[in-house]
């Protein structure tokens, strides 16, 4: 009987050693496969600063679920420490909503592989990443180019290249915008504008800033874009 209740006490200390006890308005559930040891930190972005909102341990299982508290939807960052080996693989974005998500990836690719569910932002933050990979990969073929003329003194063609250049890069802005534009009902459309075309011209800001619905303009990326527009006006104007 003594032994039984030894038994059953341990049993409960390691089911209390296992429970999170966490709170909070976002329930995060998900796997790294592949990872046994390690741990997964969840980083919010204050001032100019990654502070850690949450901590995940990880030790024997690859499964892990987890709760924390967002003010309201907003980009995170999951960052893994992989403990003795090292990568440049160890980052994902992640923009969290209330509620349930899922984060999927494996420990051998971890960004690459992630797999998320559960925001309807991040659903249009990845729609936007393919487009940004597209033109990325355009503007490194034209950068290729241009090494094979410099190797092969064939400077005199790099200027068409570099015409090509400029055009990606207006035209980049131009896409960014109408992607911004067309999803003015997301927190993330501010996100994309203020991340990828703060020094874009005023009257394309501006456009973005208007255009967003009264959910999106009071976000937290909502209210920066309004302040920045604001402040790139009053530099301008002077």
């Amino acid at each position: 009987m003594k032994k039984l209740l030894i038994l059953t006490v341990a049993l409960v200390v390691l089911a209390c050693s296992k429970s999170t006890n966490k709170t909070g308005n976002v329930e995060l559930t998900g796997k790294v496969e592949g990872l046994k040891q390690g741990k997964l930190y969840i980083q919010q972005l204050k001032d100019t600063s990654l502070v850690i909102l949450d901590t995940i341990t990880i030790s024997g299982e690859s499964e892990f679920q987890t709760k924390f508290q967002i003010d309201e939807p907003q980009m995170l960052y999951v960052f893994l420490d992989r403990g003795t080996t090292s990568s440049i693989d160890n980052s994902i974005h992640l923009f969290a909503e209330p509620g349930k998500m899922t984060l999927n990836t494996t420990l051998k690719e971890f960004f690459a592989s992630a797999k998320i569910t559960g925001s309807e932002n991040q659903k249009v933050y990845e729609k936007f990443l393919k487009i940004k990979s597209k033109l990325n990969n355009e503007n490194l073929d034209l950068v290729e180019k241009e090494i094979k003329n410099n190797l092969a003194n064939k400077v005199e063609a790099n200027k068409d290249i570099e015409t090509q250049k400029e055009k990606l890069k207006v035209r980049r802005y131009i896409t960014t915008a109408n992607f911004a534009l067309v999803n003015s009902k997301f927190e993330v459309s501010p996100y994309i504008a203020l991340t990828e075309i703060p020094d874009a011209h005023i009257k394309l800001l501006d456009t973005i800033n208007k255009t967003l619905s009264p959910k999106a303009a009071k976000s937290l990326y909502g209210k920066e874009l309004a302040k920045w527009v604001k402040e790139r006006k009053s530099i301008e104007e002077n």
